[in-house]
């Protein structure tokens, strides 16, 4: 099978069970404001993203080795899982002894416990998914994913709709399916094979650990660009507020859906397809930012349509002039994702590092700045922002690397079309429905025929 066919094959397994994990954001969407006011959306979202924050410093960012190291020929599979679990289990301890500290936080202070088995439990269901992954077992993969996905639903009506237990039953919800998982993946997959503290090259072990370090702060830097915004909000305008931006997050989670799909099968390609990348990287490139584009355009003119469907009480409707920016933001998110495999099959993660350190300082800044001024949105622009500058500088300094030939033209036209689709589904200038239809129209008609030409290519590539 050509390079191009395993990606594409590879793609299709990933999206049977990462469609279902992250479609089912939306299909509880009108559980969670149906039984959680804004308020109290807002502050599980602030209690699920500490823990988010909390994950790479408990795992001492070990998941990102785990597949990397695991894709590896050159590397035993054994000291790869062992080292990622102990790893988890060792900076679990630490954590636990902060317990004090953490449980004095406002907003975290009566649901700690559940919040440090929220961090526990996903953790270790990264590692084994991700070692699941790199073992090639990809089908395996897309099961969980499946079987995932219904026992959060399950979980979900037990403890919110038969239990009555809001806040509680949410985070509750995702910790016992993910308890499931890691149990399903451990004894289905066999991973406790691979299960061998003793014997393990210490080598490797430094190896990972020394890739792995640099990933801490660089998943912390990424998570202060995607989430820092919600405290900014939930400080100056409350918890109300930052409940309608979370929910308006969810929304660009489509965009995220389909750049993740195939970003799980591009790691593999990237990684383990050595021969004449900088065209491999080029062309996949170039029909992966027409796609982010198509689709964010269509997403962003159905903003209100999408909230009205998805919640369920009208205090949540307001949501949906949040979205837009915000689906522009994660079209850069997606673009930085995908410079990332550069410097994952180079095993720079100093370099993904310092890239990040400059985002979330940009993203920081801006936020404290536009808040104050343009209320939610302004948290939404930050975020563009910054995720645009890191991208900017990530096309730049990979080159070295691996060069790409980006379009520059293409993609500031793309972009300054979908800013101008943004401002005027917010605005809602004269006329406003028939310029964005024009906009719709404008960017399929530049990214449709390139994508379906070269999508015609590579099923033909030999």
């Amino acid at each position: 099978m050509n390079k191009y066919k395993k990606l594409l094959s590879n793609t299709f397994i990933f999206a049977i069970g990462t469609f279902s994990s992250k479609v089912l954001v939306f299909l509880l969407m009108p559980l969670y404001s149906k039984v959680l006011s804004p308020s109290e959306f807002g502050v599980t979202d602030l209690i699920l993203q500490t823990g988010n924050l909390l994950m790479p410093l408990v795992s001492l960012g070990i998941v990102n080795a785990v597949i990397r190291f695991g894709l590896d020929k050159t590397v035993r599979k054994s000291d790869v899982f062992s080292t990622g679990l102990a790893a988890v289990f060792a900076g679990f301890v630490i954590l636990l002894c902060f317990y004090p500290l953490v449980s004095k936080i406002d907003f975290v202070s009566d649901q700690t416990v559940l919040m440090y088995l929220f961090v526990l439990m996903s953790s270790l269901r990264s590692i084994c998914s991700q070692f699941v992954r790199a073992k090639g077992e990809v089908r395996l993969y897309a099961v969980d994913g499946v079987l995932s996905t219904a026992t959060t639903i399950l979980f979900n009506v037990l403890y919110l709709v038969q239990f009555h237990w809001g806040v509680m039953g949410y985070l509750g919800a995702i910790i016992s399916s993910d308890t499931l998982s890691v149990l399903f993946l451990f004894f289905t997959g066999r991973l406790y094979r691979h299960v061998r503290f003793k014997g393990v090259r210490l080598k490797t072990v430094r190896s990972m650990l020394k890739y792995a370090i640099p990933m801490i702060p660089n998943t912390m830097f990424w998570w202060v660009i995607h989430v820092s915004d919600r405290y900014v909000v939930s400080y100056y305008l409350g918890d109300a507020a930052n409940g309608l931006y979370a929910v308006a997050y969810k929304i660009p989670s489509i965009v995220t859906l389909v750049a993740s799909v195939f970003l799980d099968a591009w790691q593999m390609s990237a990684i383990t397809e050595e021969k004449n990348r900088s065209h491999f990287f080029t062309k996949v490139a170039y029909s992966y930012t027409s796609i982010l584009f198509m689709a964010s355009s269509l997403l962003i003119v159905m903003s209100k349509v999408i909230v009205r469907v998805l919640t369920a009480e009208e205090s949540y409707f307001g949501a949906w002039q949040y979205i837009p920016l915000l689906v522009l933001a994660t079209v850069f998110s997606c673009l930085v994702n995908f410079l990332a495999s550069v410097y994952m099959v180079k095993k720079n993660s100093l370099q993904s590092m310092f890239t990040m350190i400059a985002g979330a300082a940009i993203n920081v800044v801006l936020n404290f700045i536009l808040v104050p001024i343009f209320q939610v949105n302004g948290a939404a622009f930050a975020t563009f922002l910054s995720y645009f500058c890191v991208f900017l500088i990530r096309a730049t300094t990979t080159q070295k690397y691996i060069r790409i030939h980006w379009s520059p033209l293409r993609l500031a036209v793309n972009t300054i079309l979908l800013l101008t689709e943004c401002f005027v589904m917010i605005l809602e200038p004269d006329y406003w429905v028939w310029i964005e239809i024009a906009i719709v129209l404008a960017i399929l008609k530049i990214n449709f025929r390139p994508v379906f030409e070269n999508a015609k290519k590579l099923l033909r590539a030999r």
